[in-house]
């Protein structure tokens, strides 16, 4: 079942906007690890909701060189900026074992129509990504290899607390230090010895796909920008109610 804990980070759900959320993907895809779910180029019909596992999202440069663009995690949309286009902007492909629900372009066409609220707090969560993009995108090449990492660890931390899969500050990872030196744009060597020194600064720890943040705080000082919180409920979202009424009215 998709997620819904970044919908109710931003708005108090009706039980209508719930299940239309809900139903909005078509019958769970499951994907082995290492799976491609979509190519760069391919043509697009829709996006994907992201249920379970661990995918990122890719582009391969003209050098041949591939650039991953970010970590995909249960709640997270999979190829929207596709909407604009005619073929798949990136590759998608599942880190581990993961499942995906397909939601064709029509079927949330029509959620303007029947929901329009909900459709409107769609369009909030996709900025939030793309502010996590700008994020990114300011760190690439400005900030320390350290300063890079704790902002990488952070945003993890932050991404899987609400799935609860974090405990004690600890939880799987299953990112490749090569994965990670392509998210920050770092080699394998200096993620390598940028991870020692972390250890030997008693900031993480890591036995085999388990990290463990050691010490938070610390390592919240250390990165470069601080988390973006959500608005709740802003001022020119309508309520469940209105939102309902005008689908009703139309």
């Amino acid at each position: 079942m998709y997620p819904t804990f970044r919908y109710h980070a931003l708005a108090n759900l009706s039980a209508d906007e719930e299940s239309a959320l809900l139903s909005l993907g078509d019958r769970e895809a499951r994907w082995k690890a290492g799976e491609t779910i979509q190519r760069e180029g391919d043509t697009v019909h829709g996006f994907y909701l992201h249920v379970s596992g661990w995918i990122h999202s890719s582009l391969v440069m003209r050098s041949g060189a591939r650039l991953i663009q970010k970590v995909h995690l249960p709640g997270d949309m999979l190829g929207t900026p596709n909407m604009a286009l005619d073929r798949a902007a990136d590759t998608i492909t599942t880190i581990t074992s993961a499942v995906t629900s397909f939601v064709p372009f029509e079927r949330f066409r029509d959620l303007f129509y029947h929901q329009p609220r909900l459709a409107m707090l769609f369009t909030f969560a996709v900025q939030m990504e793309r502010l996590s993009l700008m994020d990114t995108l300011a760190v690439t090449g400005r900030a320390s290899a350290r300063e890079q990492l704790a902002r990488l660890f952070l945003d993890l931390h932050t991404r899987l607390t609400p799935l609860g899969v974090v405990s004690n500050d600890t939880f799987e990872l299953p990112l490749t230090q090569e994965m990670i030196g392509d998210l920050t744009g770092i080699t394998a060597v200096h993620v390598n010895r940028t991870l020692r020194v972390l250890r030997e600064e008693g900031l993480i720890e890591q036995k085999g796909h388990l990290f463990q943040i050691l010490d938070l705080e610390r390592l919240q000082a250390i990165a470069p920008i601080r988390p973006r919180t959500p608005r709740f409920e802003p001022d020119w979202l309508s309520s469940s109610r209105e939102g309902n009424s005008n689908a009703a009215a139309s």
